[in-house]
């Protein structure tokens, strides 16, 4: 049936086994899946998913990842969903993870993320010199350069400093109504905002607060459509972050920047950080702490807050300013328990469909 020679071994199928064949050829296909696994991992390998837009990370993952002897592979999310295409990803794949670390632009998401049990506990060391509310408190993810949640206002419309608006409520006083406008607040940091007044004033005072700003401002779909639009004199104020903020001042747009609610009896002003943590089940964990680290290191804040999109570092040690907090040291921050304001996401959500209907 068969003839050998030396290693080579001639057979005619048409004699061999049908089964024996179909468990070779599952068998090499197998072999060939597995290899090809381990070809494409490598052990310094790091996946990163960030949310924090391509033009502000990417430059810093290319220059720390040499430094670290890291392979540094990003992916960014689509500017369409924002951040939650990334987290639906990442629960989607949960079963075997595809990336180490998440890097999150807007907190709530991450500590969704925690909640349902997706972050691997770590505590860098370099989380010693940041404020202790911007750390988890189960060591699953670090805040670091923020962005505030500020009031652009159009000096053309608003030239009077005795006029000028000073605190979020502001946006439901009604000598301003259909003059200010919010982006609604189902999604991004005016979602994080909502659920962090519930966490702060309780839902009764919450809700009466929005309730109020619902039916007085203007709603837009987005942070950077309310500061264009008030740069462009169609509101005399509205509710942004800074980054938004800074790139209608940077085009010497007739607009100021107003930290809300800085005197003594208001709440402050509210900063949301970015968030670094690790996946649970990740590919390489080793890996995923070492960039952790190097990403919390004093530099990188610089950088953000040297940045078109003006991070303000959180790290206490760090003496640069982003000029879009020019005094940030006298800064009064809202005091924000982040965990605890997670746990008011849904209800916040659902009320916030209805006062601020998709359409309307």
């Amino acid at each position: 049936m068969k003839k050998i020679k030396g290693t080579k071994i001639k057979a005619s199928s048409a004699n061999l086994n049908p089964c024996f064949c179909w468990f070779i050829a599952a068998f090499c296909s197998a072999m060939i899946s597995l290899c090809a696994g381990c070809i494409a991992k490598t052990d310094n390998e790091v996946v990163v998913y960030s949310a924090l837009d391509r033009e502000f990370a990417e430059p810093i993952l290319k220059r720390v990842g040499p430094e670290l002897e890291l392979r540094v592979l990003p992916k960014f999310d689509q500017e369409s969903n924002k951040t939650v295409g990334l987290v639906t990803e990442i629960i989607q794949s949960k079963a075997r993870p595809q990336a180490d670390i998440f890097w999150n632009n807007e907190i709530l998401h991450t500590l969704r993320l925690q909640k349902l049990g997706l972050l691997e506990v770590y505590r860098s060391p370099a989380a010693e010199v940041f404020p202790s509310q911007y750390i988890s408190s189960r060591d699953q993810w670090h805040g670091f350069a923020a962005r505030a949640r500020v009031l652009i206002v159009n000096t053309n419309l608003i030239n009077d400093p005795d006029q000028m608006p000073d605190s979020i409520y502001d946006l439901a006083d009604p000598k301003w109504k259909n003059k200010c406008a919010i982006a609604r607040p189902l999604f991004g940091t005016t979602a994080t905002h909502a659920a962090v007044l519930f966490a702060m004033l309780g839902e009764t005072d919450a809700v009466a607060l929005l309730t109020d700003i619902a039916d007085n401002a203007v709603v837009e779909g987005g942070n950077k459509q309310v500061a264009i639009k008030v740069a462009r004199g169609e509101y005399a104020f509205g509710l942004t972050d800074t980054d938004d903020a800074m790139i209608e001042l940077n085009k010497a747009n007739p607009v100021a920047i107003v930290f809300p609610d800085q005197k003594s009896d208001q709440m402050g002003t509210l900063l949301i950080p970015n968030t670094l943590s690790i996946i649970k089940n990740g590919p390489n964990p080793t890996r995923a702490r070492m960039l952790v680290d190097r990403l919390l290191a004093a530099d990188v804040e610089e950088e953000l807050a040297q940045s078109q999109s003006a991070q303000i570092p959180l790290n206490r040690s760090i003496t640069t300013k982003s000029p879009a907090v020019p005094d940030s040291l006298s800064l009064k921050i809202m005091d924000v328990d982040f965990e605890r304001a997670a746990e008011q996401w849904d209800q916040a959500t659902k009320i916030m469909t209805q006062l601020f209907p998709v359409g309307n």
